[in-house]
C-alpha cells in the first residue's frame, strides 16, 4: 500500500506562482513513476506531468510546456509541480499519482484557482 498527501495548493493571481508537493508513505520502495494530474470543474481529468524512478521527467501536457516542472526526490519520497506564469484556465484541484506493482495510486487532490 503506498499513501500519497499532496500540499501547496491555493489562491493566486494570474502571472504568479505556486509550488505543489506530494509526499508519498508506505511502501515507498515499489513506487515507479509518478505524475501529476488535474482536473478542472465540469471537464475530464488529464495528465499534466509525469516523472521517472529515474528522476527524468516526461510528457507534459502541451499548454503548461515552459511554465510547469515537476521534479522528484526519491530520497524524500516526494514529487514537486513548480507552477510559473500561471493562468486563470490552470484552476484545477491537481491530483498526485503513483504506480506501484500494477496498482494505481492517488492523492486527495489539492485546489488550485488562479483569478484574472
Amino acid at each position: 500500500q503506498v499513501q500519497l498527501a499532496e500540499s501547496g495548493g491555493g489562491l493566486v493571481q494570474a502571472g504568479g506562482s505556486l509550488s505543489l508537493s506530494c509526499l508519498a508513505s508506505g511502501k515507498t520502495w515499489t513506487i515507479g513513476g509518478m505524475a501529476w494530474y488535474r482536473q478542472a470543474p465540469g471537464k475530464e481529468r488529464e495528465m499534466v506531468a509525469r516523472i521517472t524512478r529515474g528522476r527524468i521527467p516526461k510528457d507534459y501536457l502541451d499548454s503548461v510546456k515552459g511554465r510547469f516542472t515537476i521534479s522528484r526526490d526519491n530520497d524524500k519520497n516526494t514529487i514537486g509541480l513548480q507552477m510559473n506564469s500561471l493562468r486563470p484556465e490552470d484552476t484545477a484541484v491537481y491530483y498526485c499519482y503513483a504506480s506501484a506493482e500494477g496498482v494505481d495510486y492517488w492523492g486527495q487532490g489539492t485546489r488550485v484557482n488562479v483569478s484574472a
